[in-house]
């Protein structure tokens, strides 16, 4: 086993799988299964998952809505699919416990550090919701401070692409993949991978990042092992 403790990074919309809007149960079930898998092997896992299946701040303001106000209501839809997460793994037999960055007594623990390293300590996951607690930022961003706060060996960005291309493999057909790059070439070449802030929390903390598919069974447990999928990302 490569990585000891890992952050999985998930985006909200890779919740939808194949519907508009909202969650998919089979995808749901899927990701708890392959998570399910590493765990049992020994990993120690925390997560944070995105909002943008329900919610994104950054439409609410393309529509007229003050940006800290839908950044917020992008926090609540964090919540609801951490919630979510959580009781699929529960169901797959996995002890996991939900940390928010805003207080909700009656649903998840408040975001306490030391706290989250003694569920992780204990063989339970940890799902981070509600983003940094923060406007303005993104759950990418909360991703890179949470695996650094947490001691993470590496943060896995779960995507629906197979790593990080020369270009949109799936608009240009002649695009080529990294199996490796550095932040620096990152940089130069203009890829998106996170924002630019989640990005330089991690260049500065010497925290890789791998880029893979998530949506292909069996891709997790590759990954921590160290086999080569995707793309990794480091200094």
């Amino acid at each position: 086993m490569k990585y000891k403790r890992i952050l999985l990074k998930l985006s909200g919309e890779s919740l939808m799988g194949d519907k508009d809007f909202g969650i998919d149960n089979n995808r749901l079930k899927s990701y708890a299964n392959q998570i399910k898998e590493i765990h049992d092997a020994g990993v120690q896992v925390a997560i944070v998952i995105g909002g943008g299946n329900i919610f994104r701040g950054v439409q609410a303001e393309e529509g007229g809505m003050d940006r800290t106000h839908g950044d917020y209501m992008g926090m609540l839809a964090t919540m609801i699919n951490s919630m979510a997460l959580q009781s699929a793994l529960e169901s797959a037999g996995v002890q996991s416990r939900l940390q928010s960055a805003i207080e909700m007594k009656a649903i998840a623990e408040p975001f306490i550090r030391r706290r989250a390293m003694r569920h992780l300590e204990k063989g339970r996951v940890v799902i981070f919701g509600a983003g940094t607690g923060n406007p303005f930022f993104t759950t990418d961003s909360a991703a890179a401070l949470r695996a650094i706060e947490i001691n993470a060996d590496v943060i896995l960005k779960g995507t629906r692409v197979d790593g990080i291309y020369t270009a949109d493999p799936e608009k240009n057909p002649d695009a080529t993949k990294y199996d490796m790059i550095s932040f620096d070439d990152v940089y130069g070449k203009g890829l998106k991978i996170m924002d630019m802030t989640a990005f330089t929390l991690c260049k500065e903390n010497n925290l890789p990042i791998i880029v893979f598919d998530m949506d292909t069974p069996g891709n997790l447990k590759q990954v921590v092992d160290g086999e080569q999928v995707g793309t990794i990302v480091r200094n």
